[in-house]
């Protein structure tokens, strides 16, 4: 077992010592301007360093792991801030903003996806990632509607892009709109692309809107199931492109960190952490986000960016702008 997790640990300790670091000068400067928080600075600064010079070979490892798995642990550990009840009452509460934000937001796919002449399958991956989870979601609906490497970068690029602004603009908008932490919570985790950058704008905007808007964007996620199941059914019916979906592969759809989230929910439910304890882990899972937010940074490719073009750009741009107007007009409009 150490054999095979020894080569393993010395590919990826580089990017995530440089992930980590530059996570650890975010946080200082978070402490020095709480405004700022962590999270922003960190995906700021991995932003610069890319854009100075592009991270090598021998980082790339280091650096998917840190934006991957550990942003994903971070998520797990968010769950020892709640409890199930709260979790079951969050994804009842917010069901209807997130059903009228994805209805707007597969309609919206359908109807300026035609307009612009972006391709189908492309027009999908963006609606997809905009509407439910961003690059999870693309990655999960690629193989169904048979999508081939270029629609797939182009959707993951169109989706960062709009991931990264609105790290910055929705808290500016939640302030401006004067919102309550509750329901920014709502709004980022209804209305923002990537769980990466839901966990962002919450946390720069406040803690407080933190575990909500976590809780929110993960029930979001299981929407990528029943879409998938859809998307498998009509891509049968126009021809054999996409792969079917049977039992299994509907089952592995659900991410393994919202299990974990969950179950470390349901421990801390059961009053199985301490009150430093839970501090602890809180603690870990702001520093392991500002890590990945970091990754996340170093990681942007202006070169793909650019090559998307601009109808791809303007159509998530549009679904952004519609899925945002969607979750504040129906949070409004509820009590």
């Amino acid at each position: 077992m150490f054999r095979t997790a020894a080569p393993r640990l010395s590919a990826i300790w580089p990017g995530v010592l440089l992930a980590s670091g530059i996570a650890a000068l975010s946080t200082l400067i978070g402490r020095l301007i709480p405004i700022a928080g962590s999270a922003l600075p960190a995906i700021g600064i991995g932003v610069l360093v890319a854009l100075v010079r592009r991270p090598g070979p021998r980082l790339a490892p280091g650096i998917a792991f840190s934006g991957g798995f550990l942003l994903q642990l971070a998520v797990v550990l968010l769950g020892a801030q709640l409890s199930l009840s709260s979790i079951l009452r969050v994804g009842l509460d917010s069901l209807p903003v997130m059903l009228c934000t994805l209805a707007a937001c597969l309609l919206g796919t359908w109807v300026f996806g035609r307009m612009l002449r972006v391709p189908r399958r492309l027009a999908t991956l963006i609606g997809v990632g905009t509407g439910i989870c961003g690059a999870s979601a693309i990655a999960a609906v690629s193989p169904v509607i048979g999508a081939v490497g270029g629609e797939i970068a182009y959707a993951m690029a169109t989706i960062f892009l709009f991931n990264v602004l609105a790290v910055i603009a929705f808290p500016l908008l939640g302030h401006a709109l004067g919102l309550d932490a509750h329901t920014f919570g709502l709004l980022a985790g209804t209305a923002v692309n990537d769980t990466s950058s839901v966990v962002a704008a919450a946390g720069v905007f406040g803690t407080a809107a933190l575990g909500y808007a976590v809780v929110v964007k993960l029930v979001r996620t299981l929407m990528i199931i029943p879409v998938s199941i859809g998307l498998s059914i009509r891509e049968r019916r126009a021809d054999a492109g996409g792969e079917r979906l049977g039992i299994r592969r509907i089952v592995r759809l659900i991410p393994w960190f919202l299990i974990g989230f969950v179950a470390v929910a349901l421990l801390n439910s059961l009053g199985a952490f301490s009150a430093p304890v839970q501090g602890s882990l809180t603690g870990t899972s702001v520093f392991l986000i500002a890590t990945a937010l970091a990754a996340i940074g170093l990681s942007t490719d202006v070169r793909a960016l650019r090559s998307a073009g601009w109808r791809p750009l303007l159509l998530g741009a549009i679904l952004w702008a519609l899925v945002t107007a969607t979750s504040l007009g129906v949070i409004a409009l509820t009590p």
